[in-house]
């Protein structure tokens, strides 16, 4: 398989029901999966259920990246394809509850009528919106406009009216229909949202074991097959072919030093060598995939002798994770 444009990596994954999809940034996502039997409609590079949607025309200039993080304390890992753009496009961010008008993008063309709303969290390059015909809503939210979401009474009022979720960005939306939970209940099985304040007040786009590169935003995500989980998160047995596939999109998009270092790994524990024979820069990346690459290797050959030497590293070695990619390790 050889990919040489973000778009073709889109039009390969849309008809695949084991991969996911994802627009947002660190602590504001929005989340698209589907059922494989779950009814579905879409064309140029849309897809729609009736439990969300999703919208995705990657421009030329779009930079994809991809890597693995460790999920979990010992054994299992995410793998994803960020699609980013350089800093000074992501442009000023609002920060104050914004009202933007009909959403004439809407995926299905029912929603188009309905009014989108910024909620204003400053998360760069993507709008976290909700969209809304009713005529009550309408109006709470219009009597909150130019207020911060979370100091004012909008946010209780969108948890009560379930209003849709559209993340935008300059890669494609996001659309979520399905209900929001309450404070103490869970995001539900399917197209869902995540908007953890406490990770947005960090002021981050990604978490520090993510290979973003310097300069660069990411604004969506793609979640591709996975080998030890399906796209809802369940556990299945290892899946050695979408392994493959994963490791040829990560020859083509990965950051080559990681990727390197990767092969320098495997080598060595192929090799009957420990620890010690290879040196690993002290970054949270590059423990990230020394983890990752030993988490495969239980996997896939886990009768190798030198894999005992390595167990200690296994995991991060500060236990940085990716708080917004844990959708493939449960």
């Amino acid at each position: 398989m050889t990919i040489t444009r973000p778009g073709q990596l889109v039009h390969r994954h849309l008809t695949d029901t084991r991969a996911g999809w994802s627009t947002g940034t660190l602590g504001a996502i929005a989340e698209f999966v589907r059922e494989p039997r779950e009814p579905c409609t879409g064309v140029d590079g849309t897809r729609a259920t009736d439990r969300g949607a999703i919208a995705l025309s990657p421009p030329s200039h779009i930079r994809a990246v991809a890597y693995r993080t460790p999920a979990g304390p010992d054994l299992a890992w995410n793998h994803a394809v960020a699609f980013c753009v350089p800093v000074e496009q992501a442009g000023p961010a609002r920060t104050v509850l914004t009202e933007l008008g009909p959403d004439h993008d809407a995926v299905r063309p029912q929603d188009r009528d309905g009014v989108l709303f910024d909620l204003g969290l400053g998360t760069p390059a993507v709008e976290a919106c909700v969209r809304t015909s009713d005529p009550s809503l309408l109006a709470t939210l219009r009597g909150f406009a130019g207020s911060p979401v979370f100091d004012s009474g909008a946010a209780g009022a969108l948890v009560a009216d379930s209003p849709h979720r559209v993340f935008r960005g300059p890669a494609g939306r996001a659309e979520v229909f399905a209900p929001i939970p309450p404070p103490d209940g869970r995001s539900p099985d399917g197209p869902h949202t995540h908007l953890l304040p406490h990770l947005l007040a960090r002021g981050r786009t990604h978490a520090s074991t993510v290979p973003i590169p310097a300069g660069y935003v990411p604004v969506a995500h793609l979640y591709p097959a996975h080998p030890l989980f399906g796209p809802l998160g369940r556990p299945h047995a290892f899946d050695a072919e979408a392994d493959a596939a994963f490791a040829e999109i990560l020859d083509e998009f990965g950051a080559p030093e990681l990727v390197e270092l990767e092969r320098d790994v495997v080598a060595a524990v192929r090799g009957g060598d420990g620890p010690d024979a290879i040196t690993v820069p002290p970054t949270a990346q590059c423990r990230a995939t020394v983890a990752v690459t030993l988490r495969r290797l239980a996997q896939i050959e886990p009768h190798l002798p030198s894999l005992q030497r390595w167990r200690p590293h296994r995991s991060a070695a500060d236990g940085e994770h990716d708080p917004d990619g844990d959708r493939n390790g449960g």
